[in-house]
């Protein structure tokens, strides 16, 4: 399912820096990697990070800042899965140097988002990610 800028994919409402991320992205990998991170929810639950992106105390106009999250990643207060998963995402709008085997460090739920994701920056929004019964 697609993320719209008033829910996330369970149907739970976004706050207003999720949905700033959202209506910031311009390109198909901002598109995915805001979408990715707003599913993920637990990334942008750090201050830190909402800050680094420039989504707290700033204007509503001002841009979101996905460079400013490179050279920080091990000084936002993540963890290793966390971190993994950010690298991945970043790597999606063209920053950073991740390599795909980075997925290995991402439990089931946070790979079943980067896999929707990929799926989405591939342009395709209709690929059924999940557990086969």
């Amino acid at each position: 399912m697609t993320v719209t800028s008033a829910q996330t994919a369970d149907g739970a409402l976004l706050d207003e820096p999720a949905k700033r991320l959202l209506a910031s992205a311009k390109t198909a990998g901002d598109r995915a990697a805001a979408q990715a991170l707003v599913e993920e929810e637990t990334i942008l639950a750090h201050r830190s990070v909402l800050s680094v992106l420039g989504l707290l105390d700033t204007p509503a106009w001002s841009p979101v800042r996905w460079e400013g999250l490179t050279g920080r990643v091990y000084s936002l207060g993540l963890d290793e899965e966390q971190r993994a998963f950010l690298g991945l995402t970043l790597s999606m709008v063209g920053i950073g140097q991740v390599t795909l085997a980075a997925v290995t460090d991402l439990g089931e739920r946070r790979l079943a988002v980067m896999l929707r994701a990929i799926a989405r920056l591939a342009g395709n929004d209709t690929l059924a990610v999940g557990t086969r019964v």
